[in-house]
């Protein structure tokens, strides 16, 4: 018998090779007049958020740019944007770039449009609204920040912290894969894994919201990403390969929106904020030694982790049994880590096994991501898991 639930997810999705050139036919005039996009320096550099910026000065839209936005962005910069918002009198927000410039326009909009204070906007369905209209436009996939109802800050004791609520999900995601080509490999392997990890997670989530919808959607997601991530790796400019990999961090962003993410998130989450590695490789670092905890002891996870594998890996093979199918698609996905040229060991981003035992205490702190991992994590778990990890 399905348990009860909410699915809540993005008004519009629009996924358009060249979409974001012709970005007002797609929205209208749903950031109304005066729209402030939020993006990083390098995406201006490399003139990706001129198609968009054109499209709406065409449609009669005054546009200004707060491209300050940087990696696992800071609570500065997120205030910052907020009084360029005001500043501007912004009637709209666009999100252009990665998870890190999603994440800011999100909050930008919920602060300037709400007038909240952001101290009572953290943890989960706190942010009350209104915000202003917004869009997003990622260009890598990965986070699935434009169909989510999360917004990560980094704070000044290098602490992660969150708000999630649905008021923060956009009304709009436009997934044009043209923006994604040529992405450099590293990004693309890193973002792809972070990506199968969100349906991973959200597919085995404990949460009570987890439902079928998520389900189908992590399903979906794990089997574009899957068997599309070599490909995009090798072949920077195989569009089919890229449109695959943004369609499948969509639906892995919408899947865990609704059947949040667990351990492995929690255990990523300091190596970001203490050493600045990216979120995606973060996930990677830790990914295959949580899936192990989890799968010895649960046997929900096992089996889930069993099912999952051939919709990532088809031919993979049939192991003897559950057990050894979850086996083998753990190691699958370590080894996919190592095939893509991604590090693999901690002690390859700079943490020393010294720096354990912090990062085991920093972990504790995500008890909105714990609570949902299929088998309970404690202080001594995650330092073993990292010690594995190192």
């Amino acid at each position: 018998m399905v348990r009860p639930f909410a699915f809540h997810a993005v008004k519009t999705i629009c996924f358009e090779p060249g979409a974001s050139a012709s970005l007002a036919d797609h929205l209208g005039n749903m950031l109304g007049d005066r729209v402030l996009v939020v993006t990083d320096p390098g995406l201006v550099e490399l003139g990706l958020p001129d198609g968009a910026i054109n499209s709406l000065k065409k449609a009669g839209a005054d546009v200004s740019v707060f491209s300050d936005v940087e990696a696992d962005p800071s609570l500065a910069t997120v205030e910052k944007a907020v009084a360029v918002a005001k500043g501007e009198g912004a009637t709209g927000i666009l999100g252009f770039g990665g998870g890190s410039s999603l994440d800011v326009a999100k909050l930008a909009a919920l602060l300037a449009g709400s007038g909240e204070d952001i101290d009572d906007a953290w943890g989960v369905g706190n942010a009350k609204g209104p915000r202003l209209p917004l869009a997003a436009i990622p260009t890598t996939a990965g986070t699935g920040s434009e169909v989510t109802p999360v917004a990560i800050v980094t704070l000044p004791d290098d602490e992660k912290r969150g708000v999630s609520s649905p008021v923060l999900i956009p009304d709009a995601a436009i997934l044009d894969p043209d923006l994604t080509l040529g992405l450099p490999a590293h990004v693309t392997a890193a973002t792809g894994i972070d990506a199968m990890v969100h349906a991973i997670e959200a597919f085995t989530s404990t949460s009570a919201n987890n439902n079928p919808l998520s389900q189908a959607s992590a399903v979906e997601a794990l089997s574009l990403l899957g068997q599309n991530i070599e490909a995009a790796v090798r072949e920077p400019a195989n569009r089919e390969a890229r449109g695959a990999m943004l369609l499948g961090a969509m639906l892995a962003g919408q899947a865990f929106a609704n059947s949040p993410v667990a351990a492995v998130h929690a255990l990523a989450y300091p190596l970001g904020g203490t050493f600045h590695v990216p979120h995606g490789l973060s996930n990677s670092l830790v990914l295959p030694q949580v899936l192990r905890f989890n799968a010895a002891g649960s046997d929900d996870a096992r089996a889930a982790y069993a099912a999952l594998s051939d919709h990532a890996f088809p031919g993979l093979g049939a192991a003897d049994g559950t057990q050894a199918q979850a086996a083998a698609f753990i190691d699958r996905l370590a080894q996919l880590s190592a095939d893509l040229g991604l590090e693999t060991q901690l002690r390859q981003v700079g943490v020393t096994q010294a720096d354990l035992p912090k990062l085991a205490a920093d972990a504790m702190k995500q008890t909105r991501l714990l609570q949902n991992n299929p088998r309970p994590v404690t202080e001594a778990d995650a330092l073993h898991i990292y010690e594995q990890a190192f």
